[in-house]
């Protein structure tokens, strides 16, 4: 029967079948998913069968993307979110409760930080913050109803290299999760799961999709019990991936590899092009033999570094101003992980909620600035920074 021989029914039939399949994963925008009874309905809730209903509790698109970072990470049953902060907090909101305590590293992103101050306490969730690269700093805020240490593998904006092997030995013997934000590393660099994890986040906005066209996350437990609990909280609250964004994040997955590989090899040659400019006070990048953490992120990263450089201009924020309009070809903008270069400046974005005070204590100072680098020739790159840093010090 054709539904719509008189107009009177809205919806067509199925797509034709086909003896052939799309090559491009197909892309379903659709909320509503339609059964053919209500014992077929039982079925898929009740897990006898695979199939999806309302797109706010699953769809294709986030499955597939789902599945490719498990694979990356080694994992199975991860949960994709509507961003990386949506992805924290389901790690966070969807374990913790009232009475609990967490602790996180004291170098978190921004917005990370925020809700460990502000949001977690206001909902009795007691909270402290220490150095992820000092297990003893870390072990003298335990507490008896500590649940969760939370840390991120190298911070954002800082890039200080967390104690993960430590931090994770410690968790085991006091019977703590381990929640790892893996956003700068990503699975190319480091796998958390193989160090001890008990939970991996992702932000896949980042390097992941890598074209400043995507907001997502990615959350997932290591114990399928666990893991539910994430997945329930995440469907409960509405933490919801948009198809279209994963849809995109699928096209730039397939590139990843390439595109992190040739970000970290320009990463660590501007690094080095950095260090030696009259105006620049440091340069911080993991492999380097003056980064602080360079030895723990030899035996963790095995020459891994990602592709973010962060640095300190003479000048403050006068200067900062003037690299930023010389700075030609390069976006100012709070990102990261883009196939272009972007500069980040965290004491205006990132960090801005902190006081100036606490941005000193992580030495974030107003010419501290976060490079994201991208897929530009790096003798190119060298020559725009290098103008910009001459005219920020003129200023």
């Amino acid at each position: 029967m054709n539904r719509n021989s008189k107009g009177s029914i809205i919806r067509p039939d199925p797509l034709p079948e086909s003896a052939s399949r799309p090559v491009v994963t197909p892309l379903s925008p659709s909320v509503v998913y339609a059964s053919d009874t209500p014992d077929a309905l039982d079925d898929q809730y009740e897990g006898r069968v695979h199939g999806y209903t309302y797109s706010r509790e699953g769809h294709p698109n986030a499955d597939v993307v789902a599945k490719r970072l498990d694979a990356m990470e080694g994992v199975q049953g991860g949960w994709v979110t509507g961003s990386g902060m949506a992805a924290v907090t389901a790690a966070l909101l969807g374990i913790l409760k009232a009475g609990d305590h967490v602790i996180g590293g004291n170098q978190l992103y921004g917005r990370s930080l925020r809700m460990m101050k502000e949001d977690l306490p206001r909902l009795g969730i007691a909270t402290s913050l220490a150095d992820p690269g000092d297990v003893a700093a870390v072990a003298a805020h335990i507490r008896p109803e500590t649940r969760m240490i939370l840390v991120e593998v190298v911070s954002n904006p800082t890039l200080r290299v967390a104690d993960i092997d430590g931090l994770a030995e410690l968790c085991r013997e006091r019977g703590i999760l381990f929640a790892v934000d893996n956003t700068f590393t990503t699975p190319r660099a480091f796998r958390p799961f193989d160090h001890g994890a008990d939970i991996v986040i992702h932000s896949i906005t980042k390097l992941l999709a890598g074209h400043s066209d995507v907001m997502l996350g990615y959350v997932v437990a290591r114990e399928p019990a666990l893991n539910e609990r994430l997945r329930v909280f995440s469907v409960t609250t509405g933490l919801t991936p948009s198809p279209f964004d994963c849809w995109l994040a699928e096209r730039g997955m397939l590139s990843f590899d390439l595109r992190f590989d040739r970000a970290q090899s320009t990463a660590i040659a501007l690094a080095d092009h950095l260090s030696g400019l009259s105006g620049v006070k440091r340069v911080l990048y993991p492999t380097r033999d003056d980064h602080p953490d360079r030895t723990r992120g030899d035996a963790l990263l095995k020459g891994q570094g990602c592709n973010m450089v962060s640095f300190e201009l003479e000048g403050g924020r006068a200067a900062a101003n003037a690299f930023t309009r010389a700075a030609e070809g390069l976006s100012f903008a709070p990102t990261l992980g883009d196939v272009g270069t972007t500069l980040s400046h965290p004491a205006s974005s990132s960090h801005r909620a902190l006081t100036a005070e606490e941005r000193r204590e992580l030495a974030i100072s107003e010419g501290f600035f976060r490079v994201s680098v991208g897929l530009e020739d790096p003798e190119k790159l060298k020559e725009v920074f290098e103008l910009a840093v001459s005219e920020a010090m003129s200023a």
